[in-house]
């Protein structure tokens, strides 16, 4: 598994409910996308900072979403461009469920 951790400096500071009334305009277009286990929208603590931290299955499922029409989009739709960083992810704890997943 890998996690994709995107993050962009926004142009100006979002509340939290602003960044929740965003966040959840684009979240359907992600319910389907292949490979992808779970995302999380995050906004920093000062409002500057927003991005999301996606779990996939593997970097080529993640590889297919961050192409250069979903970082148009972000780049249009937050007002700067996204840094993507990817991390392997060999355990994961959910507590959710009460699994350890080993990849």
């Amino acid at each position: 598994m890998i996690t994709a951790i995107a993050t962009f400096r926004l142009p100006r500071r979002l509340t939290v409910d602003e960044a929740r009334a965003i966040f959840q305009g684009t979240a359907p277009r992600y319910q389907s996308q292949p490979g992808l286990i779970r995302k999380y929208y995050v906004l920093s603590e000062d409002g500057m900072t927003a991005g999301g931290v996606y779990l996939w299955q593997s970097r080529q499922d993640a590889d297919a979403l961050y192409d250069d029409a979903w970082r148009a989009f972000v780049t249009e739709k937050y007002g700067a461009p996204p840094q993507v960083t990817y991390m392997d992810s060999p355990v994961v704890v959910d507590n959710t469920t009460q699994q350890i997943i080993v990849a």
